[in-house]
């Protein structure tokens, strides 16, 4: 009995499985069964490969007209969707035939979508499927032709981009390959992917005048991956601030850069000649997005939001107690676990999304009030101004690990027109490379990278603090004034401020320090000349 195997990946979120397309054409009622828990785009697949099979003109190639053909999506508990089953279901239903050699499909994945003329189309998150095959040893892949050079960003896998069936058939042939039309990008790609690292090039942390404190604690969340709140009048500084995070924050590793940039292929936002994403992105999403478009989600496959698209860079959330409660909600799981997960129906997706959130609001819906000053300014009253800070008090703040509260630049902290003037992100960014090196030698072999990710249990037994130290937190947690969630965030940030300071480990001076900036105190001025 003719049977034949072909291989190609099912994506759930980020996690790629592999699955083998067993195809058997033999004598019976002529039809196409196709078993596996697939869906309704996927059955379509039956029709597409069909008449790409019939209109590719290659000996040998020929649907199976007078028998019956069945296809089995092997694990067939596991849910399958997408158009990128059709090259691997094409090629094995050619080779159960005989119409390929016998040997030609092992060890090689496929991927593509067929039109009905043969030709084969673009489909999104082809570098995590390359990724996941890697992962188990696969070492061949045949992609549509545009996406060669993603595929091609996992090393060690030989990558053959194709343009159409019949290329795909002469290859395997080991023949010479017929003419083919250009395959198209993915449309609406261009209008996905993130495009920012040419405009927060030119935001540098030497146009912000003043604002030590402010300036500190950004280096602080960018050495050490720290969640960040700034607060204040309009006008006071944070989108200033936050828009210069990414200048400060390192180039990427080849692990984080290769992350990013299958989590943009997942949401179908890399073109053609597209390089690995290797700077921090930036997203700013406005306040009325939607749950699905930051989170992730969406109808048939889910995607990855907004959360996971800023993953290993900076997520902006400016107005924050505007957005819809269900949002504000929906953020406790990333900002404690560093991944978000959907679930829609059967299908339960897991994506990375350890970014810098960024968190800023007002201290009353007119953005007016300021009491250090005067209330002349505020037309807000006392319960809208306790309403509307309810929205960033409780879970949520309390996942955040620096606070701080930011007023206007007074004439006395502008720096003198001919003294030195304020660093440059260059400068700071030095330190925080700095920093994160001390971090991944302390953390090698571990599942995170930076302190802002460590699990506490782990950070208490091996990573402690000194004796005075572990008193002074012991003391601020059975006062009521730290949670044990809050203990351990404080924890975190002694050991980035230590890293900055290049001390081996955190002491009572550090604790201090991580303390104020995790309550919204303001920080010593001697701090601050030291940390510089």
């Amino acid at each position: 009995m003719p049977v034949a195997t072909a291989t190609t990946l099912s994506l759930a979120g980020a996690v790629g499985h592999l699955i083998d397309v067993q195809v058997d054409v033999s004598q019976g009622m002529v039809g196409t069964t196709l078993v596996g828990r697939a869906d309704a785009t996927l059955n379509e697949a039956k029709d597409r490969c069909r008449m790409a099979i019939a209109n590719t003109k290659v000996e040998g190639a020929d649907w199976p007209t007078t028998r019956r053909v069945t296809i089995l999506l092997s694990p067939a508990d596991l849910p399958k969707t997408g158009t990128h089953f059709d090259l691997a279901i094409a090629v094995a239903i050619l080779g159960a035939q005989g119409a390929l050699p016998a040997d030609c499909l092992d060890g090689t994945v496929f991927i593509g979508e067929l039109t009905l003329a043969g030709g084969l189309r673009s489909v999104p998150g082809v570098l995590p499927m390359v990724m996941a095959a890697a992962n188990r040893g696969l070492r061949r892949v045949f992609v549509p032709e545009p996406q060669a050079s993603e595929a091609a960003m996992v090393p060690g896998v030989s990558v053959f981009g194709m343009r159409s069936l019949a290329q795909v058939i002469c290859e395997l042939r080991g023949v010479e390959l017929p003419e083919a039309p250009p395959v198209a990008p993915m449309s609406g790609a261009r209008l996905l992917a993130w495009r920012g690292q040419d405009r927060f090039e030119e935001h540098d942390l030497a146009d912000v005048l003043g604002m030590k404190d402010a300036r500190f604690a950004l280096e602080v969340a960018a050495a050490g991956g720290h969640h960040l709140m700034l607060s204040g009048p309009r006008g006071a500084g944070k989108t200033t601030l936050a828009e210069r995070i990414p200048g400060i924050l390192p180039p990427l590793g080849d692990e984080e850069a290769l992350e990013l940039t299958a989590i943009h292929s997942l949401a179908g936002a890399l073109e053609p000649g597209d390089r690995m994403l290797t700077s921090a992105p930036f997203f700013a999403p406005h306040h009325d997005a939607s749950k699905a478009s930051l989170l992730g989600g969406g109808t048939g496959r889910v995607r990855p939001g907004e959360l996971s698209r800023a993953h290993s860079g900076v997520l902006f959330l400016d107005e924050f107690p505007l957005f819809r409660a269900d949002v504000i909600e929906a953020l406790r799981q990333p900002l404690e676990s560093g991944e978000i997960t959907i679930a829609r129906g059967e299908q339960s997706a897991t994506f990375p999304a350890r970014g810098i959130v960024v968190l800023a609001a007002n201290p009353c819906p007119c953005g007016d009030f300021h009491p250090d000053i005067s209330l002349d300014g505020c037309r807000c009253s006392e319960v809208r101004r306790r309403e509307y800070r309810a929205k960033f008090t409780g879970p949520v703040a309390d996942r955040i690990d620096i606070t701080r509260h930011l007023t206007p630049v007074r004439a006395h902290e502008i720096p003198e027109p001919f003294g030195p003037g304020p660093e440059t992100s260059a400068q700071v960014r030095t330190r925080v490379i700095a920093a994160r090196q001390r971090q991944q030698q302390r953390y090698a072999g571990r599942s995170w990278r930076l302190n802002g990710q460590a699990p506490g249990p782990v950070l208490r037994e091996e990573f402690p603090l000194t004796d005075l130290a572990n008193r002074r937190l012991d003391a601020e947690t059975y006062t009521g004034r730290l949670t044990r969630r809050g203990a351990t965030r404080v924890h975190r940030l002694a050991w980035t401020v230590a890293d900055l300071r290049h001390q081996d480990q955190p002491g009572e001076a550090e604790v201090d320090i991580a303390l104020r900036l995790r309550t919204g105190e303001p920080l010593m001025m001697s701090t601050l000349e030291r940390s510089a």
